[in-house]
Protein backbone atom coordinates (compact mmCIF):
# COMPACT_ATOMS: atom_id res chain seq x y z
CA UNK A 1 0.00 0.00 0.00
CA UNK A 2 1.53 3.31 -0.97
CA UNK A 3 2.61 5.75 1.74
CA UNK A 4 2.29 8.94 -0.32
CA UNK A 5 0.36 11.41 1.85
CA UNK A 6 -2.65 13.28 0.56
CA UNK A 7 -4.23 14.46 3.82
CA UNK A 8 -1.57 15.25 6.44
CA UNK A 9 2.18 15.35 5.80
CA UNK A 10 4.89 14.61 8.33
CA UNK A 11 8.57 15.54 8.50
CA UNK A 12 11.18 12.79 8.49
CA UNK A 13 14.36 14.87 8.49
CA UNK A 14 16.10 16.20 11.62
CA UNK A 15 16.96 19.86 11.15
CA UNK A 16 20.11 20.85 13.16
CA UNK A 17 19.84 24.50 12.11
CA UNK A 18 18.72 26.72 15.04
CA UNK A 19 16.97 29.12 12.66
CA UNK A 20 13.44 28.27 11.51
CA UNK A 21 13.44 26.81 8.01
CA UNK A 22 11.03 24.68 6.05
CA UNK A 23 11.99 20.99 6.02
CA UNK A 24 13.63 19.76 2.84
CA UNK A 25 11.40 16.80 2.53
CA UNK A 26 8.27 15.49 4.13
CA UNK A 27 7.00 11.98 4.55
CA UNK A 28 4.92 9.79 6.74
CA UNK A 29 6.05 8.15 9.93
CA UNK A 30 4.37 6.36 12.80
CA UNK A 31 5.60 6.44 16.42
CA UNK A 32 4.53 3.71 18.81
CA UNK A 33 4.33 4.32 22.55
CA UNK A 34 2.80 1.30 24.30
CA UNK A 35 6.08 0.42 25.99
CA UNK A 36 6.25 3.91 27.53
CA UNK A 37 2.88 3.28 29.15
CA UNK A 38 4.08 -0.10 30.35
CA UNK A 39 7.09 1.66 31.85
CA UNK A 40 4.98 4.30 33.59
CA UNK A 41 2.52 1.78 35.00
CA UNK A 42 5.20 -0.59 36.24
CA UNK A 43 7.49 1.96 37.89
CA UNK A 44 4.62 4.03 39.29
CA UNK A 45 4.04 1.27 41.82
CA UNK A 46 7.48 2.01 43.25
CA UNK A 47 6.87 5.74 43.71
CA UNK A 48 6.65 5.59 47.52
CA UNK A 49 8.77 8.57 48.55
CA UNK A 50 6.66 11.75 48.96
CA UNK A 51 9.13 14.02 47.12
CA UNK A 52 9.51 11.55 44.27
CA UNK A 53 5.73 11.05 44.07
CA UNK A 54 5.08 14.83 44.10
CA UNK A 55 7.63 15.40 41.32
CA UNK A 56 6.16 12.70 39.08
CA UNK A 57 2.60 13.88 39.74
CA UNK A 58 3.49 17.44 38.68
CA UNK A 59 5.11 16.21 35.48
CA UNK A 60 1.67 15.24 34.19
CA UNK A 61 -0.91 17.48 32.49
CA UNK A 62 -4.60 16.52 32.44
CA UNK A 63 -7.66 16.91 30.21
CA UNK A 64 -11.25 16.40 31.42
CA UNK A 65 -12.27 13.70 28.93
CA UNK A 66 -15.47 12.69 30.72
CA UNK A 67 -16.76 16.28 30.60
CA UNK A 68 -15.76 16.80 26.95
CA UNK A 69 -17.32 13.58 25.67
CA UNK A 70 -20.39 13.62 27.91
CA UNK A 71 -22.89 10.72 27.89
CA UNK A 72 -23.78 8.05 25.35
CA UNK A 73 -20.52 6.18 25.83
CA UNK A 74 -20.17 2.38 25.60
CA UNK A 75 -21.04 0.52 28.82
CA UNK A 76 -18.32 -0.92 31.04
CA UNK A 77 -18.83 -4.70 30.77
CA UNK A 78 -16.07 -6.05 33.05
CA UNK A 79 -13.01 -5.07 35.10
CA UNK A 80 -10.55 -5.11 32.18
CA UNK A 81 -8.87 -1.75 31.48
CA UNK A 82 -8.56 -0.08 28.08
CA UNK A 83 -6.00 2.73 27.88
CA UNK A 84 -5.56 4.67 24.64
CA UNK A 85 -1.99 5.72 23.85
CA UNK A 86 -1.48 8.70 21.60
CA UNK A 87 1.89 9.76 20.16
CA UNK A 88 1.96 13.36 18.96
CA UNK A 89 4.28 15.24 16.61
CA UNK A 90 4.26 18.48 18.59
CA UNK A 91 7.27 20.68 17.78
CA UNK A 92 7.00 22.64 21.02
CA UNK A 93 10.10 23.09 23.18
CA UNK A 94 12.81 20.48 22.65
CA UNK A 95 10.74 18.82 19.90
CA UNK A 96 11.32 21.78 17.53
CA UNK A 97 14.44 20.20 16.03
CA UNK A 98 12.30 17.49 14.40
CA UNK A 99 10.99 19.74 11.65
CA UNK A 100 11.21 23.46 12.42
CA UNK A 101 9.04 24.32 9.45
CA UNK A 102 6.14 22.67 11.33
CA UNK A 103 6.74 24.51 14.62
CA UNK A 104 3.52 26.52 14.37
CA UNK A 105 1.39 23.72 12.91
CA UNK A 106 -1.30 22.17 15.14
CA UNK A 107 -0.11 18.97 16.86
CA UNK A 108 -1.08 15.76 15.12
CA UNK A 109 -1.39 12.20 16.36
CA UNK A 110 0.22 9.60 14.16
CA UNK A 111 -0.02 6.87 16.78
CA UNK A 112 -3.16 5.31 18.20
CA UNK A 113 -2.67 2.19 20.32
CA UNK A 114 -5.37 0.74 22.55
CA UNK A 115 -3.73 -1.13 25.44
CA UNK A 116 -6.14 -3.80 26.70
CA UNK A 117 -5.26 -5.05 30.20
CA UNK A 118 -7.02 -8.10 31.63
CA UNK A 119 -7.39 -8.22 35.43
CA UNK A 120 -4.44 -9.54 37.42
CA UNK A 121 -2.06 -9.41 34.49
CA UNK A 122 -3.61 -12.45 32.77
CA UNK A 123 -2.97 -10.93 29.37
CA UNK A 124 -2.24 -7.58 27.74
CA UNK A 125 -2.63 -6.53 24.13
CA UNK A 126 -1.51 -3.40 22.29
CA UNK A 127 -3.95 -2.82 19.41
CA UNK A 128 -2.71 -0.52 16.64
CA UNK A 129 -5.08 1.68 14.61
CA UNK A 130 -3.33 2.77 11.37
CA UNK A 131 -3.29 6.57 11.05
CA UNK A 132 -4.77 6.36 7.53
CA UNK A 133 -7.74 4.20 8.58
CA UNK A 134 -10.88 5.76 7.07
CA UNK A 135 -13.71 6.08 9.63
CA UNK A 136 -16.57 8.43 10.58
CA UNK A 137 -15.31 11.30 12.76
CA UNK A 138 -17.90 12.57 15.28
CA UNK A 139 -18.49 16.17 16.31
CA UNK A 140 -16.34 16.94 19.37
CA UNK A 141 -16.09 19.52 22.13
CA UNK A 142 -12.59 20.95 22.50
CA UNK A 143 -10.81 21.83 25.74
CA UNK A 144 -10.88 25.56 24.82
CA UNK A 145 -14.70 25.55 24.69
CA UNK A 146 -15.07 25.43 20.89
CA UNK A 147 -16.38 22.46 18.92
CA UNK A 148 -15.44 20.57 15.76
CA UNK A 149 -17.96 19.45 13.15
CA UNK A 150 -18.66 15.82 12.35
CA UNK A 151 -16.97 14.36 9.24
CA UNK A 152 -18.79 11.52 7.40
CA UNK A 153 -15.52 9.78 6.54
CA UNK A 154 -11.93 10.80 7.24
CA UNK A 155 -8.54 9.51 8.38
CA UNK A 156 -8.76 8.43 12.00
CA UNK A 157 -5.81 10.60 13.06
CA UNK A 158 -7.68 13.70 11.90
CA UNK A 159 -9.86 13.28 15.01
CA UNK A 160 -6.91 14.50 17.11
CA UNK A 161 -6.25 17.47 14.84
CA UNK A 162 -9.95 18.38 14.90
CA UNK A 163 -10.68 18.01 18.59
CA UNK A 164 -7.69 16.78 20.60
CA UNK A 165 -7.14 13.57 22.53
CA UNK A 166 -10.69 13.31 23.88
CA UNK A 167 -12.04 13.49 20.32
CA UNK A 168 -9.86 10.52 19.36
CA UNK A 169 -11.19 8.64 22.40
CA UNK A 170 -14.75 9.38 21.26
CA UNK A 171 -13.98 8.36 17.65
CA UNK A 172 -12.55 4.98 18.65
CA UNK A 173 -15.35 4.33 21.13
CA UNK A 174 -17.94 5.03 18.42
CA UNK A 175 -16.05 2.77 16.01
CA UNK A 176 -15.42 -0.21 18.31
CA UNK A 177 -18.07 0.16 21.04
CA UNK A 178 -15.24 -0.51 23.53
CA UNK A 179 -15.29 1.70 26.65
CA UNK A 180 -11.94 3.51 26.92
CA UNK A 181 -11.06 4.07 30.58
CA UNK A 182 -8.09 6.42 30.16
CA UNK A 183 -5.75 7.99 27.61
CA UNK A 184 -2.03 8.87 27.71
CA UNK A 185 -0.37 11.26 25.27
CA UNK A 186 3.40 11.65 24.81
CA UNK A 187 5.87 13.24 22.38
CA UNK A 188 9.30 12.68 20.76
CA UNK A 189 11.33 13.84 23.76
CA UNK A 190 9.59 11.47 26.16
CA UNK A 191 10.21 8.55 23.82
CA UNK A 192 13.94 9.24 23.62
CA UNK A 193 14.22 9.63 27.39
CA UNK A 194 12.60 6.26 28.07
CA UNK A 195 14.96 4.40 25.70
CA UNK A 196 17.92 6.07 27.43
CA UNK A 197 16.57 5.30 30.91
CA UNK A 198 16.43 1.55 30.22
CA UNK A 199 19.95 1.54 28.75
CA UNK A 200 18.85 0.94 25.16
CA UNK A 201 16.57 -1.44 23.28
CA UNK A 202 17.65 -4.40 21.16
CA UNK A 203 16.55 -4.43 17.51
CA UNK A 204 17.42 -6.58 14.52
CA UNK A 205 17.93 -5.16 11.02
CA UNK A 206 17.50 -7.38 7.93
CA UNK A 207 19.92 -5.20 5.92
CA UNK A 208 22.37 -2.30 6.16
CA UNK A 209 20.59 1.04 6.51
CA UNK A 210 22.01 4.44 5.52
CA UNK A 211 19.04 6.78 5.36
CA UNK A 212 19.86 10.49 5.08
CA UNK A 213 16.28 11.54 5.87
CA UNK A 214 15.89 9.81 9.23
CA UNK A 215 19.67 9.94 9.94
CA UNK A 216 19.63 6.19 10.58
CA UNK A 217 22.95 4.47 9.85
CA UNK A 218 23.17 0.87 11.09
CA UNK A 219 24.59 -2.38 9.74
CA UNK A 220 22.63 -5.59 9.26
CA UNK A 221 22.03 -7.64 12.41
CA UNK A 222 21.34 -6.96 16.09
CA UNK A 223 21.94 -3.61 17.76
CA UNK A 224 21.09 -1.99 21.09
CA UNK A 225 19.85 1.52 20.33
CA UNK A 226 18.65 4.48 22.38
CA UNK A 227 18.05 8.22 22.21
CA UNK A 228 18.33 9.81 18.78
CA UNK A 229 19.15 6.49 17.10
CA UNK A 230 16.04 4.84 18.58
CA UNK A 231 13.90 7.77 17.46
CA UNK A 232 15.40 7.59 13.96
CA UNK A 233 14.67 3.85 13.86
CA UNK A 234 10.96 4.19 14.66
CA UNK A 235 10.60 7.21 12.34
CA UNK A 236 12.50 5.69 9.40
CA UNK A 237 10.46 5.62 6.19
CA UNK A 238 12.89 5.03 3.33
CA UNK A 239 15.64 2.78 4.69
CA UNK A 240 13.57 -0.21 5.83
CA UNK A 241 10.60 -2.15 4.43
CA UNK A 242 8.39 -1.16 1.53
CA UNK A 243 7.54 2.33 2.90
CA UNK A 244 3.97 1.23 3.70
CA UNK A 245 2.27 2.29 6.91
CA UNK A 246 1.27 -1.28 7.80
CA UNK A 247 4.74 -2.78 7.49
CA UNK A 248 6.24 0.05 9.49
CA UNK A 249 3.65 -0.54 12.21
CA UNK A 250 4.77 -4.16 12.39
CA UNK A 251 8.42 -3.17 12.72
CA UNK A 252 7.63 -0.65 15.43
CA UNK A 253 5.51 -3.17 17.30
CA UNK A 254 8.61 -5.35 17.46
CA UNK A 255 10.50 -2.38 18.90
CA UNK A 256 7.80 -1.86 21.53
CA UNK A 257 7.83 -5.53 22.44
CA UNK A 258 11.60 -5.44 22.89
CA UNK A 259 11.33 -2.26 25.01
CA UNK A 260 8.53 -3.72 27.15
CA UNK A 261 10.59 -6.90 27.62
CA UNK A 262 13.48 -4.74 28.86
CA UNK A 263 11.23 -2.71 31.17
CA UNK A 264 9.67 -5.84 32.71
CA UNK A 265 13.01 -7.56 33.26
CA UNK A 266 14.38 -8.01 36.77
CA UNK A 267 17.57 -6.14 35.86
CA UNK A 268 15.57 -2.97 35.24
CA UNK A 269 13.04 -3.15 38.07
CA UNK A 270 15.59 -4.01 40.77
CA UNK A 271 17.87 -1.07 39.93
CA UNK A 272 16.70 2.01 41.94
CA UNK A 273 18.40 4.50 39.61
CA UNK A 274 16.85 2.91 36.50
CA UNK A 275 13.44 2.91 38.19
CA UNK A 276 13.79 6.61 39.07
CA UNK A 277 15.07 7.57 35.60
CA UNK A 278 12.35 5.51 33.91
CA UNK A 279 9.57 7.03 36.00
CA UNK A 280 10.87 10.56 35.38
CA UNK A 281 11.23 9.93 31.63
CA UNK A 282 7.85 8.23 31.32
CA UNK A 283 5.91 11.03 33.01
CA UNK A 284 7.76 13.95 31.39
CA UNK A 285 5.72 15.58 28.59
CA UNK A 286 2.80 13.30 29.52
CA UNK A 287 -0.87 14.33 29.20
CA UNK A 288 -3.69 12.11 30.45
CA UNK A 289 -7.39 12.26 31.16
CA UNK A 290 -8.30 13.87 34.49
CA UNK A 291 -9.00 10.49 36.08
CA UNK A 292 -5.53 9.08 35.41
CA UNK A 293 -3.32 10.67 38.06
CA UNK A 294 -0.25 9.01 39.52
CA UNK A 295 -2.29 7.42 42.31
CA UNK A 296 -4.49 5.67 39.75
CA UNK A 297 -1.37 4.56 37.86
CA UNK A 298 -0.06 3.00 41.07
CA UNK A 299 -3.31 1.07 41.53
CA UNK A 300 -3.23 -0.13 37.92
CA UNK A 301 0.42 -1.16 38.21
CA UNK A 302 -0.19 -3.16 41.39
CA UNK A 303 -3.27 -4.81 39.89
CA UNK A 304 -1.12 -5.99 36.96
CA UNK A 305 1.42 -7.77 39.17
CA UNK A 306 1.10 -10.97 37.14
CA UNK A 307 2.01 -9.36 33.80
CA UNK A 308 5.09 -10.73 32.06
CA UNK A 309 6.51 -10.08 28.60
CA UNK A 310 5.19 -13.50 27.55
CA UNK A 311 1.62 -12.28 28.13
CA UNK A 312 2.01 -9.07 26.12
CA UNK A 313 1.05 -9.13 22.42
CA UNK A 314 0.87 -6.45 19.73
CA UNK A 315 -1.62 -6.57 16.85
CA UNK A 316 -3.07 -4.29 14.17
CA UNK A 317 -6.84 -4.09 13.72
CA UNK A 318 -8.02 -6.12 10.69
CA UNK A 319 -7.91 -3.81 7.67
CA UNK A 320 -8.22 -3.97 3.89
CA UNK A 321 -7.67 -1.50 1.06
CA UNK A 322 -10.05 1.48 1.04
CA UNK A 323 -11.77 1.26 -2.36
CA UNK A 324 -11.90 5.00 -3.22
CA UNK A 325 -8.20 5.51 -2.40
CA UNK A 326 -5.58 2.71 -2.40
CA UNK A 327 -3.33 4.87 -0.18
CA UNK A 328 -5.84 4.43 2.67
CA UNK A 329 -7.30 1.44 4.54
CA UNK A 330 -10.71 0.48 5.93
CA UNK A 331 -11.80 -2.04 8.55
CA UNK A 332 -12.01 -5.57 7.19
CA UNK A 333 -15.38 -7.08 8.11
CA UNK A 334 -16.54 -9.32 9.69
CA UNK A 335 -13.07 -9.91 11.19
CA UNK A 336 -12.84 -6.43 12.78
CA UNK A 337 -16.29 -6.67 14.34
CA UNK A 338 -15.53 -10.10 15.80
CA UNK A 339 -12.22 -8.85 17.16
CA UNK A 340 -13.79 -5.80 18.84
CA UNK A 341 -16.51 -7.98 20.39
CA UNK A 342 -13.88 -10.27 21.90
CA UNK A 343 -11.98 -7.30 23.34
CA UNK A 344 -15.18 -5.80 24.80
CA UNK A 345 -15.91 -9.08 26.54
CA UNK A 346 -12.28 -9.58 27.65
CA UNK A 347 -12.16 -13.05 26.21
CA UNK A 348 -8.97 -15.08 26.40
CA UNK A 349 -6.61 -14.97 23.43
CA UNK A 350 -7.07 -18.06 21.28
CA UNK A 351 -4.13 -20.42 21.50
CA UNK A 352 -4.41 -21.73 17.95
CA UNK A 353 -1.32 -23.79 17.35
CA UNK A 354 -2.53 -24.64 13.86
CA UNK A 355 -4.08 -22.01 11.62
CA UNK A 356 -6.05 -22.53 8.45
CA UNK A 357 -5.49 -20.32 5.44
CA UNK A 358 -9.17 -19.57 4.98
CA UNK A 359 -12.62 -21.20 5.17
CA UNK A 360 -12.43 -25.00 5.26
CA UNK A 361 -13.92 -26.62 2.13
CA UNK A 362 -15.86 -29.80 2.82
CA UNK A 363 -17.30 -32.58 0.66
CA UNK A 364 -20.03 -34.35 2.61
CA UNK A 365 -20.75 -38.09 2.27
CA UNK A 366 -23.78 -39.52 4.05
CA UNK A 367 -23.37 -43.11 5.23
CA UNK A 368 -25.81 -43.02 8.13
CA UNK A 369 -28.77 -44.55 6.34
CA UNK A 370 -30.91 -41.47 7.01
CA UNK A 371 -31.53 -39.30 3.94
CA UNK A 372 -32.20 -36.11 5.92
CA UNK A 373 -28.91 -36.14 7.84
CA UNK A 374 -26.72 -34.69 5.06
CA UNK A 375 -28.84 -31.57 4.53
CA UNK A 376 -29.05 -30.92 8.27
CA UNK A 377 -25.29 -31.30 8.79
CA UNK A 378 -24.50 -29.15 5.75
CA UNK A 379 -26.62 -26.33 7.20
CA UNK A 380 -24.91 -26.61 10.61
CA UNK A 381 -21.42 -26.58 9.09
CA UNK A 382 -22.21 -23.55 6.95
CA UNK A 383 -23.41 -21.71 10.06
CA UNK A 384 -19.96 -22.27 11.58
CA UNK A 385 -18.12 -20.90 8.55
CA UNK A 386 -17.33 -24.10 6.66
CA UNK A 387 -17.82 -24.17 2.89
CA UNK A 388 -19.81 -27.25 1.82
CA UNK A 389 -18.93 -28.05 -1.80
CA UNK A 390 -21.58 -30.75 -2.16
CA UNK A 391 -23.22 -33.81 -0.63
CA UNK A 392 -23.52 -37.43 -1.71
CA UNK A 393 -25.01 -40.65 -0.37
CA UNK A 394 -22.89 -43.77 0.18
CA UNK A 395 -24.56 -47.13 -0.43
CA UNK A 396 -22.72 -48.93 2.35
CA UNK A 397 -22.53 -48.04 6.01
CA UNK A 398 -19.22 -46.47 7.06
CA UNK A 399 -17.42 -45.19 10.17
CA UNK A 400 -17.52 -41.45 10.73
CA UNK A 401 -14.26 -39.98 9.50
CA UNK A 402 -12.39 -36.94 8.16
CA UNK A 403 -10.23 -37.67 5.13
CA UNK A 404 -7.67 -35.23 3.71
CA UNK A 405 -4.72 -34.89 1.36
CA UNK A 406 -1.18 -34.06 2.44
CA UNK A 407 -0.93 -30.34 3.27
CA UNK A 408 -4.53 -30.06 4.50
CA UNK A 409 -3.89 -31.20 8.08
CA UNK A 410 -4.95 -27.85 9.59
CA UNK A 411 -8.25 -27.86 7.69
CA UNK A 412 -8.88 -31.48 8.73
CA UNK A 413 -8.19 -30.64 12.39
CA UNK A 414 -10.63 -27.71 12.26
CA UNK A 415 -13.38 -29.94 10.86
CA UNK A 416 -12.67 -32.86 13.20
CA UNK A 417 -12.97 -30.49 16.17
CA UNK A 418 -16.73 -30.16 15.53
CA UNK A 419 -17.41 -33.82 14.61
CA UNK A 420 -17.21 -35.89 17.85
CA UNK A 421 -15.64 -39.31 17.44
CA UNK A 422 -14.48 -38.77 13.86
CA UNK A 423 -11.27 -40.51 12.92
CA UNK A 424 -8.73 -38.64 10.76
CA UNK A 425 -6.88 -40.27 7.90
CA UNK A 426 -4.85 -39.28 4.86
CA UNK A 427 -6.67 -39.67 1.56
CA UNK A 428 -4.71 -38.26 -1.43
CA UNK A 429 -7.76 -38.17 -3.71
CA UNK A 430 -9.44 -35.60 -1.46
CA UNK A 431 -7.57 -32.87 -3.32
CA UNK A 432 -5.55 -29.90 -2.01
CA UNK A 433 -7.37 -27.76 0.55
CA UNK A 434 -10.50 -29.93 0.50
CA UNK A 435 -11.61 -32.26 3.32
CA UNK A 436 -13.95 -35.22 2.85
CA UNK A 437 -16.37 -35.82 5.72
CA UNK A 438 -18.02 -39.22 5.96
CA UNK A 439 -21.03 -39.30 8.28
CA UNK A 440 -21.17 -42.89 9.55
CA UNK A 441 -23.35 -44.85 11.89
CA UNK A 442 -21.52 -43.43 14.93
CA UNK A 443 -22.35 -39.84 13.99
CA UNK A 444 -24.47 -37.98 16.57
CA UNK A 445 -24.39 -34.23 15.91
CA UNK A 446 -22.22 -31.30 14.87
CA UNK A 447 -20.53 -29.93 17.96
CA UNK A 448 -21.00 -26.24 18.68
CA UNK A 449 -17.78 -24.24 18.71
CA UNK A 450 -16.50 -23.10 22.06
CA UNK A 451 -17.04 -19.48 22.98
CA UNK A 452 -14.61 -17.63 20.77
CA UNK A 453 -11.56 -16.03 22.27
CA UNK A 454 -9.80 -12.95 20.98
CA UNK A 455 -8.97 -13.98 17.38
CA UNK A 456 -5.32 -14.59 16.62
CA UNK A 457 -4.56 -12.00 13.96
CA UNK A 458 -2.09 -12.20 11.11
CA UNK A 459 1.27 -10.67 12.00
CA UNK A 460 0.70 -10.83 15.77
CA UNK A 461 3.88 -9.99 17.70
CA UNK A 462 4.80 -11.26 21.16
CA UNK A 463 6.89 -9.09 23.48
CA UNK A 464 9.16 -12.01 24.38
CA UNK A 465 9.48 -13.22 20.78
CA UNK A 466 12.52 -13.45 18.51
CA UNK A 467 13.32 -9.89 17.36
CA UNK A 468 14.93 -11.22 14.16
CA UNK A 469 12.04 -13.54 13.27
CA UNK A 470 10.32 -11.43 10.62
CA UNK A 471 13.12 -9.35 9.20
CA UNK A 472 11.27 -6.02 9.07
Amino acid sequence: MSSNPTYIDYADGVDPDPDPAPPRRRGRRVLKWVAIVTAVLVVAAGATGYGFYWQLQHNIDHEDTDKLIGGNRPPKLNSALNILMLGTDSRAGANAKYGRGMKNDPPRSDTMILLHLSPGGKQAMGISFPRDLMVPIPACRRADGTASAAVPIGMINSSFTNGGASCTVKTIEDLTHIKIDHFMQVDFTSFKSVTEAVGGVEVCLPQDVNDKDSKLHLSKGKHTIKGETALAYVRDRHGLGDESDLQRIKRQQQFMGSLANKVLSAGTLTDPKKVYDLAEAGTKSLTTDKGLDLGTMVKIARSMHGLTAGKLDFVTVPVAAYAPDPNRVALSQPAAGQFFTAIRQDQAVEAAAKKTTGPVQVRLYNATGSSSTAAKVAKQLKAQGFVVLGTATMKTRQTTGVYYAQGSQAQAAALAAVIPGAKKALYPKAGPGVVNLVLGTSFTAVKAKKKAGIPTLEGEIHADGDICATGT
